[in-house]
């Protein structure tokens, strides 16, 4: 059905990284509670060791995102325990996230405030965390705006879109060589009558505003129902501004599940685009592949595995599409060779190669099962239930 080899399979997953979110091993919860586990981790160097075993059943994931307030509670301060960490569990710090929607002074926006103050509040808050991630040697700083407001007149929409328009560009103007800024959108919630940066189009026009190393951060879960994701990842890919992406899934609308777990049609989807561009230009795609979901009933390391491996098979199912068949299919308006081309791609079972693939790195043949067997889960839920059950956690 295609040409994919062996050895190319091999060179995809030798290059495929996936991002771990620090908080996907923390206490998370919904707006009504939080379901605590036993094994959560309560502290960033859980975090860190956490994603280590991860990395090392997977050989996939050897960085970890972190947030700014609730993995660096001391801001600068915190870089000698980070890069600390870092060493001893051989994970190197990902995507640097400032908080700019927790504190009490961002109930009415962020950079979209209209107090001048709080927006200088915020802009300082986003400079040192451009500082941190230059200083952990951190190529991306992500940024995420709960700024919105809930009724018609309360807000000036143009306004608040100077604002993050002056704001998104001081800060592009204080990158260091190599960084980037990673604008994500999302179209409601927390806010519900208009969101400052609700869809893709707001956040590549203020990418461009701020500067030629502004990117779009692409959550996969940020979109209305129905939408068509991957024409917006081709999109940003013509106009060479796609980042990144949080992946995860979900049935409504932010639901935060596994990727996968709903629609793994729709990642296929998406990775064939990004393949499709690559082949077409002969241009690898700088993207940043990272997960954003809250593992908050399903076991967080095992779930953070059921993940990876997922996005491994739909990442290589994606590379079988025949791309010169399928352009000669589409000039021909040969509609059901076309689709079927993909169909098939989807439908071919990849978890042998990728089985022997990790077996040529050394790598468990199945991350998951080798992780139950392990007996990591169990040793870090006698360690930490106590201060589980107390709801200690770094996850504010």
């Amino acid at each position: 059905m295609n040409s994919v080899g062996k050895d190319e399979i091999f060179g995809l997953l030798d290059t495929f990284r996936i991002e771990l979110p620090s908080w996907g091993f923390a206490n998370t919860g919904t707006r009504f509670g939080k379901f605590l586990q036993p094994s959560a981790a309560t502290t960033t160097e859980e975090k860190f060791n956490d994603a280590g075993e991860v990395h090392r059943l997977t050989g996939a994931c050897p960085t970890i995102a972190l947030h700014v307030v609730w993995d660096l509670p001391e801001g600068i301060g915190s870089v000698k325990e980070i890069s600390r960490l870092s060493a001893r569990y051989g994970i190197q710090p990902g995507s640097v996230s400032p908080n700019l929607f927790e504190d009490q002074i961002y109930k009415h926006g962020s950079f979209g405030n209209p107090d001048p103050s709080i927006r200088q509040q915020a802009l300082a808050h986003t400079l040192a965390g451009i500082e941190i991630a230059h200083q952990l040697d951190s190529r991306d700083i992500s940024l995420w705006f709960a700024d919105g407001s809930n009724y018609p007149g309360t807000a000036n929409i143009r306004r608040r879109k100077q604002w993050f328009e002056e704001a998104l560009t001081k800060l592009h103007a204080r990158l260091y060589p190599r960084q980037r800024l990673l604008v994500e959108y999302k179209p409601f919630e927390p806010a519900f009558y208009h969101t400052d940066i609700a869809e893709w189009g707001m956040a590549m026009h203020l990418a461009k505003t701020a500067g030629t190393e502004a990117k779009v951060l692409v959550d996969t879960g940020h979109h209305y129902q129905s939408q068509n994701i991957e024409q917006i990842v081709a999109w940003l890919l013509s106009e060479n501004m796609l980042g990144g992406f949080h992946f995860n899934d979900r049935r409504y609308a932010d639901d935060d599940l596994t990727l996968g777990s709903i629609d793994p049609y729709q990642v296929f989807r998406i990775f064939h685009e990004i393949h499709s561009y690559q082949w077409e230009t002969g241009t690898k795609a700088d993207i940043a592949y990272m997960i954003d979901q809250s593992h908050n009933l399903k076991g967080k390391i095992e779930e953070s595995i059921q993940t990876v491996t997922m996005a491994q098979q739909l990442f290589v199912k994606a590379a079988l599409v025949e791309r010169a068949a399928l352009a000669d299919a589409q000039n021909q308006c040969d509609l059901i060779r076309a689709e079927s081309l993909l169909q098939d791609a989807f439908n071919t079972d990849v978890r042998p190669q990728i089985e022997e693939w990790r077996n040529a790195k050394g790598l468990p043949r199945d991350p998951r099962k080798a992780f139950l067997e392990s007996g990591y889960l169990e040793r870090i839920t006698r360690e930490r239930s106590v201060r589980n059950s107390q709801g200690i956690s770094s996850y504010a």
